[in-house]
């Protein structure tokens, strides 16, 4: 009996060089496409380090545009004196209020809110879009309508209410600056917490609510043991993207009150705004900056964990 010995070198050396040429191609591929992308990586990494880089060298010299030719290197002086200034401590604890009462607004009233338009009324439509249209509204216009049409001390519509009960109408503005700030960021942000919730609730499971329900569960148990575990991604979501953004109201504040009275309502956006353009301190102001940044970012990172953490969690 002969026993016949397949050669498979023929074929193995066939298929070698189809490897080979598949390689290569996909090398090719990969130079073309890092060769299509990098004039918009260039661009992109020249528009932030350019403005990065200059931020970097002012905070270090002394540059005040009354005094141009005043330019000499001062090290970490300008750090030193932005952090020891009595309005960066108010700015920080005016930002920290401004952020955190916002965020608590938003998400309790976009929660409540979002249930109420989740049923099913005449009209349903009309009131989903009134809702979310104080959004589209410009900062300054925003800004605007409240100081002049609502809490204008004389001709708002507030002291006309205040007026109709026989109580003496308030100046908001000079009696409580920094509630009226939170009040008018908060209108204009709860729009925001209401789409996002009310999107999320269509897609809330309505056999479990039903089976929930036929278990005895009560309109609190469905509620705290299914919608609200539903809307923790979306909730998240809402607090992250409005905290970036809540670190750098500033048409607010510039429109209304102009930080004041005193440092009532002076956030660090104002600060820097002010030491820049209202004091022509650019290298004070510079310093700000850097350090606004890297508050930012902290708290961006902590806020990225933490979703991060939540949406693993879920999965």
């Amino acid at each position: 009996m002969k026993t016949t010995t397949l050669n498979a070198g023929p074929a193995s050396s066939a298929a070698e060089p189809k490897q080979d040429s598949r390689q290569g191609g996909k090398r090719k591929t990969s130079r073309i496409n890092r060769f299509m992308v990098s004039p918009s990586v260039l661009v992109l990494a020249l528009w932030m380090v350019i403005p990065l880089s200059m931020t970097i060298y002012f905070s270090v010299i002394r540059y005040n545009l009354l005094y141009p030719g005043d330019n000499e290197f001062v090290g970490l002086e300008n750090f030193q004196f932005f952090v020891t200034d009595f309005g960066f401590m108010a700015g920080m604890s005016n930002t920290l209020l401004l952020v955190g009462a916002v965020l608590l607004i938003t998400v309790v009233l976009g929660v409540l809110i979002s249930l109420l338009v989740n049923q099913a009324f005449w009209g349903r439509g009309i009131v989903r879009i009134l809702l979310i249209s104080p959004f589209f509204i410009m900062p300054t216009v925003n800004a605007l309508i409240w100081k002049n049409l609502l809490l204008h001390p004389v001709s708002g519509v507030f002291a006309a209410i205040w007026k109709f009960f026989g109580a003496t109408p308030i100046d908001w503005f000079s009696e409580f600056p920094l509630f009226s700030i939170i009040m008018i960021v908060s209108w204009q942000w709860l729009p925001f917490a209401i789409l996002i919730l009310m999107t999320a609730l269509q897609s809330l499971d309505q056999e479990q609510q039903e089976a929930a329900r036929l278990d005895g569960a009560g309109p609190w148990a469905l509620f705290f043991h299914l919608t609200l575990p539903h809307l923790a991604r979306p909730i998240a979501v809402v607090v992250m993207i409005e905290t970036i953004f809540l670190l750098s109201i500033f048409a607010e504040i510039f429109t209304t009150t102009g930080g004041g009275p005193g440092y009532e309502t002076t956030n660090l956006a104002y600060l820097i705004y002010s030491q820049a353009l209202l004091q022509f301190d650019v290298g004070l102001a510079s310093a700000g900056g850097l350090i606004a940044v890297v508050l930012a970012n902290i708290a961006a990172f902590f806020l990225v964990r933490l979703i991060g953490k939540s949406l693993t969690e879920k999965q």
